[in-house]
């Protein structure tokens, strides 16, 4: 089971802005799309959940730390909104679960007797192919 964090809407901030792409004459006029921004540092995230997001390799965290999201999805800025906080909540629960660490192991006897044996029955089969030199 995946710990689900729940953000205070206080740590969110949200910006209308105009969408883009196609869509006739309303598209001019009115801003239906949203910048979502959620600060990592100032955020009530437990500190390990905060260090591996501020680690993920994601385009939409800035480097100083601050999460942006573009919704411009729906036509509606309420859908674009609530898209946009599910979109951050998704982000956030991928770094929740701390990753298990790995354990080095080595492969059985018998997984690398089987994969010599295997290479050298290729090896045969290839080399019955070769040229025969012979003058």
């Amino acid at each position: 089971m995946r710990p689900h964090f729940t953000i205070s809407p206080d740590e969110i901030e949200f910006s209308a802005i105009r969408a883009q792409g196609s869509g006739g004459q309303n598209v001019n006029k009115v801003s239906s799309a949203v910048h979502l921004r959620f600060d990592i540092a100032a955020s009530s995230l437990p500190e390990a959940v905060r260090m591996r997001l501020r680690q993920l390799d994601d385009h939409r965290i800035s480097k100083d730390g601050v999460v942006i999201i573009k919704a411009q999805s729906f036509r509606s800025l309420e859908k674009n909104r609530a898209d946009a906080i599910r979109r951050l909540e998704e982000l956030i629960d991928r770094v929740a679960v701390e990753p298990k660490a790995r354990r080095a192991t080595r492969p059985t006897r018998g997984s690398v007797k089987r994969r010599l044996e295997g290479k050298a029955r290729r090896a045969s089969v290839k080399a019955v192919r070769a040229k025969v030199c012979g003058d």
